[in-house]
């Protein structure tokens, strides 16, 4: 694709492979916002903030690029799961996930702020586990993939084996709405097929 200047204001290795994988050429350049320091009082409403205070904050650095941000996050019961540091808050996390439906809620922002444009919304996707053995929990722990991946699991790795079936978008849940991501960049004009 043609393509003007665009910045991915996040460091994810996911989300980098999602927009290689959809032939778009971009930079990188993280944002600096600390996502700790973000309470999650409406997670619909929140994850869409702070991916526009990431873009934003790039984009104040870097005015005449498209600036991507996005956030992820999941929801089970009405619970937040971030990101586990340690294997027991891993096994919380796929104890609490284990043979329920969950949403995972991806957040994005794309803005210009030379063109005074900025676009953001939040994409929902239930995704169904499969009712997990503690063998099961215990071996993916060990293989480390569950640390640094909302809810802590990767749906696009071994973790795969975990998901029964999704209802919404697939690469949202790895960390971008790809679809929706392109469909607005076409839309502005930012890349041309």
């Amino acid at each position: 694709m043609n393509h003007n200047n665009i910045i991915l204001a996040s460091n994810s290795p996911r989300r980098r492979d999602l927009l290689n994988q959809a032939g778009i050429a971009f930079t990188v350049i993280p944002s600096s916002v600390d996502e700790r320091s973000v309470t999650i009082t409406s997670p619909e409403k929140d994850v869409r903030l702070l991916a526009e205070a990431k873009a934003n904050e790039v984009a104040r650095r870097y005015p005449e690029s498209w600036v991507i941000g996005a956030d992820t996050i999941v929801v089970v019961e009405n619970s937040v799961l971030g990101k586990p540091c340690t294997q027991v808050q891993a096994r919380n996390m796929l104890d609490a996930l284990s043979g329920k439906t969950h949403k995972v809620l991806t957040g994005y922002c794309i803005c210009c702020r030379k063109e005074k444009q900025s676009f953001s919304e939040t994409v929902e996707t239930k995704v169904e586990f499969k009712s997990l053995t503690k063998r099961e929990i215990d071996w993916y722990i060990k293989t480390a993939e569950p640390f640094d991946k909302a809810g802590g699991y990767a749906a696009q790795g071994l973790g795969t084996f975990l998901i029964k079936r999704f209802e919404g978008s697939y690469t949202s849940v790895v960390g971008l709405p790809v679809c929706e991501v392109i469909d607005y960049l076409l839309k502005e004009g930012v890349v041309r097929r």
